[in-house]
């Protein structure tokens, strides 16, 4: 799709709101003390928890998106895990910040967030977890930001503008052999019924390349997919605030995401594949028919 300049322009300047929010909320982080183990663990799921760091984070994001953006709502993993409330339905801070000053403006723009991607990671204090907030106007992704929390990296990208480090622009990989990629995944965990599904995928990615990585942020998994570090992704089960952002970053940099059954329209609960053209049409034809 072609983007006016005038529409890159505003993509930019939400871009930009994600990035400094998602900043906040990385330094936030942190600084926050470490929940000591299981004492303040809290289970929201099947091997999955959530931290007063999460709701913290959460809180901040959600504050400070609907100042800067007055007329945009936010859906979280913390406040809306089954989607079907709007966050800044349950922030106090709703109504004055719809009053701020010197705020940019949106139509029909919803962020999805993550405060902290990769909680498990945070908690046993391994360095890959991240802050993900994502723009959407009417449904389409438009602008992201992804912060790498442990290495203090931000990651950026707006539609029809890029995917940027910095000044660094990302692109993915141009490895066209499987035989010499490196592909990262995530596990089922939340849905053992998918497993063997995820085994056949398994054992077939793993026969045909050099490697597979699981390190537990597919956000930063994502990353690694636009910055040409994996040569593909693949996971059967995320859930938008998962993704949104890296989504976005990874079609920037020149890659493709769709679902296992080759749709574009991946920014909601199930599966993804990413990577560059090459290897995204090799690996989605792989998991389709096992």
């Amino acid at each position: 799709m072609t983007v006016s300049g005038s529409k890159v322009r505003d993509y930019r300047e939400l871009a930009d709101v994600a990035r400094a929010v998602a900043e906040r909320a990385a330094a936030f982080i942190r600084e926050a003390k470490r929940p000591p183990a299981g004492s303040q663990w809290a289970r929201k799921g099947l091997l999955d928890y959530v931290t007063d760091v999460d709701r913290g984070s959460e809180r901040l994001i959600v504050e400070a998106l609907t100042k800067a953006v007055p007329e945009s709502d936010v859906l979280g993993e913390e406040f809306t895990p089954d989607g079907s409330r709007r966050a800044q339905d349950s922030s106090p801070q709703r109504t004055q910040s719809a009053q701020s000053e010197g705020s940019h403006s949106a139509s029909h723009l919803r962020w999805v967030v993550d405060p902290l991607d990769g909680t498990t990671n945070y908690l046993h204090g391994y360095p890959q977890y991240a802050v993900s907030i994502a723009g959407l106007t009417d449904g389409r992704l438009v602008a992201g930001a992804v912060v790498d929390v442990a290495r203090n990296l931000t990651y950026r990208a707006w539609a029809g503008g890029g995917a940027w480090c910095g000044d660094e622009r990302l692109a993915v990989s141009k490895v066209t052999d499987p035989a010499l990629s490196l592909i990262g995944t995530g596990f089922p965990f939340r849905v053992p019924h998918l497993l063997p599904r995820y085994l056949r995928h398994f054992a077939a990615v793993n026969a045909a390349t050099s490697g597979i990585r699981r390190a537990g942020s597919a956000a930063l998994d994502l990353v690694d997919v636009a910055r040409g570090r994996f040569e593909a992704f693949w996971e059967l089960d995320l859930a938008p605030w998962d993704m949104a952002a890296g989504v976005l970053l990874v079609r920037e940099a020149g890659g493709i995401v769709t679902n296992v059954e080759g749709s574009p329209d991946v920014v909601r609960q199930g599966s993804i594949v990413a990577g560059s053209p090459d290897m995204h049409a090799w690996l989605l034809k792989l998991v389709k028919t096992l």
